[in-house]
């Protein structure tokens, strides 16, 4: 993989995380709401809950601690079995821990397993536990994910898949964006550390593309694709721009007799909020797309054009900075962050 866009990939992770990190929480959080009797996780059962484990994940579905917690297999669900675009397994397995004193809900245990064996424990609090018991958890997750990478990412997909929230608002980690409004305007264009698809297969980073280069386009309607050369590269002034982030999803799963299988694919793509884009149901501008539409993106394990959708929007100012559009001699569309984008 190229330097730049090894880095690049490491910063579209990291703000993965930054967004899914709220994902996560929220998910199980509105989920909890509707349990009878909750009560708060304290601090130090949460520490405690740390040193629980199962000792056969395929076969333990209730277990006892100390006369006084239960772990219980998630509505009994087998392991879900995540495959990213990597190319590596990792498995998933929720437990409920429950205070035996009186059978309340307090939290959700998390044990997810490497492709090596190695053990990972999550413990998401309930919705009624204290700030600092969330942030430890926050801590401990965003720990995980230095190591595990997209670990918060498949938490967050399967935690809203297996609880059935996939509309929610993120809180924008208490900023107010009224006071940090960012420059909206007639500049259709993208920031330059975003990757372009090159005609010869490799990647380069938008800022650092050059006049004569050839990108790839592709036909929205046939999905083939052609090179096409770059006569101009656009370059605006720099502004606070507004920037609209898209968390492109695509998730295909499948039932076995040992759990759910689970291909996951995740891109980012920002953007100011008047760039087109080509949605299955037709061009629209990327600030105007909505959580649930599908894109046309290019899947690079298979070397196909597939949908993913839209699973997390949110628009912010973006900081001050240049930003830039790619000019061709043809063709109406380039593929940025493997996701298919319009010319201006």
């Amino acid at each position: 993989m190229p330097l730049n866009n090894y880095h690049n990939q490491k910063n579209i992770m990291r703000k993965i995380t930054i967004v899914l990190l709220l994902i996560v929480a929220t998910s199980f959080a509105r989920a909890q709401q509707k349990v009878v009797n909750p009560r708060p996780l304290t601090m130090a059962e949460y520490d405690k809950a740390q040193g629980y484990t199962v000792a056969d994940l395929d076969k333990d579905t209730y277990v006892k601690f100390n006369n006084t917690y239960i772990l219980d297999r998630y509505e009994s669900r087998k392991p879900y079995f995540i495959t990213g675009d990597d190319g590596l397994k990792k498995r998933i397995d929720l437990y409920k821990l429950i205070a035996k004193e009186g059978m309340q809900e307090i939290g959700l245990m998390v044990f997810y397993t490497n492709e090596t064996g190695k053990l990972f424990k999550a413990l998401v609090p309930d919705f009624t536990a204290e700030g600092k018991v969330w942030e430890k958890y926050f801590q401990d997750i965003d720990n995980i994910n230095k190591e595990e990478k997209n670990f918060v990412l498949k938490l967050s997909y399967i935690l809203s898949k297996e609880l059935a929230y996939q509309q929610y608002k993120a809180l924008n980690a208490g900023k107010n964006l009224s006071e940090e409004a960012g420059t909206y305007g007639s500049d259709i264009c993208f920031p330059g550390d975003e990757v372009v698809t090159m005609a010869n297969g490799g990647e380069k980073l938008l800022k650092d593309i050059k006049p004569g280069d050839e990108v790839i386009t592709i036909d929205p309607k046939s999905k083939l694709r052609s090179a096409v050369k770059v006569k101009e590269l656009t370059i605006h002034e720099a502004k606070n721009y507004a920037i609209t982030s898209v968390v492109l999803i695509a998730g295909k799963s499948i039932n076995t007799f040992s759990g759910t299988e689970i291909s996951l694919s995740a891109k980012i793509l920002k953007a100011t909020p008047n760039h087109p884009m080509t949605t299955v149901k037709g061009k629209m501008k990327i600030g105007e797309v909505k959580e649930g539409e599908e894109i046309l993106c290019l899947n690079e394990k298979t070397g196909k054009y597939e949908t993913y959708l839209v699973w997390k929007k949110e628009e912010s100012a973006g900081g001050k900075q240049n930003v830039y559009n790619i000019i061709a001699d043809a063709g109406s569309t380039f593929i940025m962050n493997g996701v298919m984008v319009m010319q201006k």
